[in-house]
C-alpha cells in the first residue's frame, strides 16, 4: 500500500469515528431530552388487578331453604328475592303473638272496667262505715239514758246490760265497716296504679305484647332473603333442602358497576405519587385496543407484606433486602367500565402521569361518579306502617265497644 493511500484510508476512518461519536451523543441526548420530557414523568406497573365489592348474601333466621332465585353468572337487582325459607314455624309463631296480643288486650280492658267497679265498692263501703257510726251514736247515748235512770230505779239491771251489749254489737259493727272500706280502697289502690297514666293501647302489658307481634312479623318476612345490591351472582354455596342458620355464607354478589384497579408499584415509584393523578391502564382482557382512564384515590397505609398473614421476620442474619410494592387504588370511569365490562381479579396495566398532580391548594379532582364502595343498602330496613297496622286491627277488634 502507497503512503497516499495509507493518509487517505486513516483520514476516512477518523471521519467515520467522528460521524460515529456523534451519532452515539445525539442519541444520548434526544434520549435524555425525551426521559426528561416524558418518561420521568411517568411511573408504570403490570402488577395491577381489577378488585371490586364481594356481597355477602346470608339469612338473618335460622331455616330450610325452600326456593333459590338466582345462579351464579346471573345479575340480579337490588331487592329482588333470592332465597326463600320455609315459613311454617313464622306462621305459628306470628299466629300464637297475634292471639297473645288479644289476650292482653282483653285482661287489660278489664283492668280499667275493674277501676270502677272498686270504686263504687269504696263508694258503698263509706256508707257503711258512716251507717255503722250512726248505730254506734245511738246506741251509745241510748247507754248514757239508761245509766243515767238506773240509780233512780227507773230502769231494770236487764235493759241497762241489753243497752251495753247493743253498743259493744256497734262498735264491732263499726270496726269491720271500716276494716271493708281500707281493703276496697287498697284493691282500688292497686289496680289503680296497674293502669294509671296509660290507657288499653299503651299499657305496658298490652305495648309488650304488641312488641312480641312485630318480632314475630318481622321474623315472618325475614323468610325471604333479598340482594342487598345490583350486580351479578357469584360463589353460590346453599342447596335446597339446606338447614341454614344466620350469618351463613349463602352466595356473593359483585356489583360489576363498581370495580376499581389496585395496582401494587415498588416502593421507589411512590415518591411523587398523590391522590388525583390521571392513570391510564390497559387489561390483558381487551388488550392496547382499549384504554381505560382514571384517577388515584389513595395509598395504602402500608406494604402488601405488612398485611400479609404471616409478616416477614427480617431480623435474621439471612436477611435480604427486597423491594417492597405499596397498594395504590385507582378509581375507573365508569362510562369506559360500562362499554368495556371487566370482571374482579383481571391483570391491568397502570401507567401514572406524575406531572398531573394538583397545584398547591388546589384539591384533586373528584371521580365522576361516588366511590366505589357500596356503603348503604336499605333492603334489610322494614317498613313498620306494615306491623303497626296490624297491630292496631287487632287491639280495635278486642276493644268493647
Amino acid at each position: 500500500m502507497t503512503e497516499e493511500s495509507s493518509k487517505v484510508t486513516g483520514s476516512t476512518r477518523k471521519r467515520l469515528m467522528w460521524t460515529a461519536t456523534g451519532v452515539f451523543i445525539l442519541i444520548a441526548l434526544l434520549y435524555g431530552v425525551w426521559w426528561k420530557v416524558f418518561i420521568a414523568h411517568y411511573e408504570s406497573t403490570d402488577d395491577a388487578y381489577v378488585h371490586g365489592n364481594l356481597v355477602t348474601v346470608s339469612a338473618q333466621i335460622p331455616g330450610t331453604v325452600v326456593a333459590i332465585a338466582a345462579e351464579d353468572t346471573q345479575t340480579v337487582a337490588r331487592g329482588a328475592d333470592l332465597i326463600t325459607l320455609d315459613d311454617s314455624d313464622t306462621t305459628i309463631a306470628l299466629a300464637q303473638a297475634r292471639a297473645a296480643l288479644a289476650q292482653t288486650v282483653r285482661r287489660t280492658q278489664t283492668l280499667f272496667a275493674q277501676n270502677k267497679a272498686l270504686a263504687a265498692n269504696v263508694a258503698v263501703d263509706h256508707a257503711n262505715v258512716e251507717q255503722a257510726q250512726t248505730q254506734l251514736s245511738k246506741v251509745q247515748n241510748d247507754l248514757q239514758r239508761r245509766s243515767a235512770l238506773r240509780s233512780s230505779g227507773g230502769v231494770s239491771g236487764e235493759e241497762l246490760l241489753h243497752a251495753q251489749v247493743a253498743v259493744k254489737s256497734a262498735e264491732v259493727a263499726l270496726a269491720q265497716a271500716r276494716a271493708g272500706l281500707a281493703a276496697s280502697e287498697a284493691q282500688l289502690a292497686t289496680n289503680q296504679a296497674l293502669t294509671q297514666n296509660s290507657t288499653v293501647a299503651t299499657h305496658p302489658d298490652v305495648v309488650h305484647a304488641a312488641e312480641q307481634v312485630r318480632q314475630a312479623w318481622l321474623a315472618q318476612s325475614r323468610t325471604h332473603v333479598p340482594a342487598p345490591v345490583d350486580g351479578m351472582v357469584a360463589q353460590r354455596a346453599v342447596q335446597l333442602g339446606q338447614r341454614i342458620q344466620p350469618g351463613t355464607p349463602l352466595m356473593t354478589i359483585v356489583p360489576l358497576d363498581r370495580l376499581w384497579v389496585e395496582a401494587n408499584f415498588k416502593e421507589t415509584q411512590l415518591r411523587h405519587m398523590h391522590p388525583g393523578q390521571a392513570v391510564t391502564l390497559v387489561s390483558d382482557l381487551y388488550g392496547d385496543e382499549v384504554t381505560y382512564h382514571g384517577t388515584i384515590e389513595g395509598v395504602s397505609a402500608g406494604s402488601g407484606g405488612a398485611f400479609a398473614l404471616l409478616p416477614a421476620q427480617n431480623a435474621s442474619g439471612n436477611w435480604i433486602k427486597v423491594i417492597q410494592r405499596v397498594p395504590v387504588r385507582i378509581h375507573l370511569d365508569p362510562q369506559e367500565l360500562q362499554a368495556h365490562p371487566l370482571r374482579v381479579g383481571l391483570s391491568m396495566t397502570a401507567k401514572v402521569d406524575l406531572s398531573s398532580t394538583p397545584e398547591p391548594g388546589q384539591s384533586p379532582p373528584a371521580p365522576s361518579s361516588g366511590s366505589d364502595t357500596v356503603r348503604d343498602t336499605p333492603v334489610y330496613r322494614q317498613d313498620p306502617a306494615a306491623s303497626d297496622r296490624l297491630i292496631q286491627q287487632i287491639i280495635d277488634a278486642n276493644l268493647a265497644t
